[in-house]
């Protein structure tokens, strides 16, 4: 089962990053985020309430459940969105990787776990290969401000991510399954999301593109609903730590799927510094037999 939730997390989400390529131009991120997780939630609500899967839940549950709101299925997806606008979705999915560091980070501030000596070797290695990664982007200054940008928005993204690895982790200690949880907190998200479109006065554009449906629809049921219940399964059983793992094939994924779709370029710098972050992620893994 671990093996099975593992390899269709990996699958689904290292294709989401170029859906989102597709929804960003013609619709405000705000409203194409707010369009993912209305549609989304709305599919996790009906299901549950048919199945009859919601589980009971206390006043305390449901401040988490807006905590994992916002850190999932709000705030960070507006970074990863943004961030796509002034970066190949491909080079996001690479950041995106870090959330095994940064749950290994937040696994001692918050739990009190060491953090071994192999993390913080994995951390320096990845790092220099993010540098590696986006030498390319950064030839002319305008380009280098954007790709800036686009880096430090999704590593935010990933950070409130990775936070909500840990409000997980709670949740589930708790006795509470994903999809419970997933169901409330993507209800709370969409409503964080309303509330930002009203505080901003962003209209409800309609899209016109013939991929933005598909891509909607696609990000809504497969990346959201299916995607996070397959992972959040995974980090009820083995942990946020181990879950993260499966981040380490999305960037291969996303990046041979950007150089189709969005003609990113290849360099060498690219493939050395791909090379350096997946290493990074393997450093993180191993561990001495006994």
């Amino acid at each position: 089962m671990n093996a099975a939730l593992y390899l269709a997390t990996v699958f689904i989400w290292g294709t989401t990053w170029l859906a989102i390529y597709y929804q960003v131009g013609e619709v405000p991120v705000v409203v194409s985020v707010f369009y993912r997780f209305v549609l989304a939630a709305a599919i996790m609500l009906l299901a549950m309430l048919v199945l009859r899967k919601l589980q009971k839940t206390t006043r305390q549950d449901h401040l988490f459940f807006l905590l994992q709101g916002g850190c999932l299925f709000s705030f960070n997806f507006i970074c990863f969105y943004t961030a796509t606008e002034s970066i190949a979705s491909g080079l996001v999915s690479v950041v995106f990787s870090l959330a095994t560091i940064f749950n290994a980070v937040n696994n001692r501030l918050i739990w009190k776990e060491t953090i071994p000596a192999r993390v913080v070797l994995a951390g320096a290695v990845g790092a220099l290969g993010l540098v590696l990664l986006f030498l390319p982007e950064l030839g002319g200054q305008s380009m280098g401000m954007r790709s800036v940008k686009g880096l430090l928005l999704a590593t935010v993204g990933t950070y409130l991510f990775s936070l909500g690895n840990m409000i997980t982790r709670r949740n589930g200690s708790h006795g509470l399954h994903p999809a419970t949880t997933n169901t409330y907190s993507m209800l709370y998200g969409t409503v964080i999301l309303a509330i930002v479109l009203l505080i901003t006065g962003q209209p409800l554009v309609v899209p016109t593109g013939e991929f933005y449906l598909p891509a909607l629809l696609y990000l809504s049921i497969f990346g959201t609903v299916i995607g996070f219940t397959t992972y959040l399964m995974l980090v009820n059983r083995i942990g946020p730590n181990h879950a993260a793992y499966a981040t380490v094939l999305f960037p291969v994924i996303a990046l041979f799927l950007s150089s189709w779709f969005e003609g990113y370029n290849w360099q060498l710098a690219s493939f050395v510094g791909l090379g350096l972050v997946l290493l990074g992620n393997v450093i993180l893994i191993f561990r001495k037999p006994g």
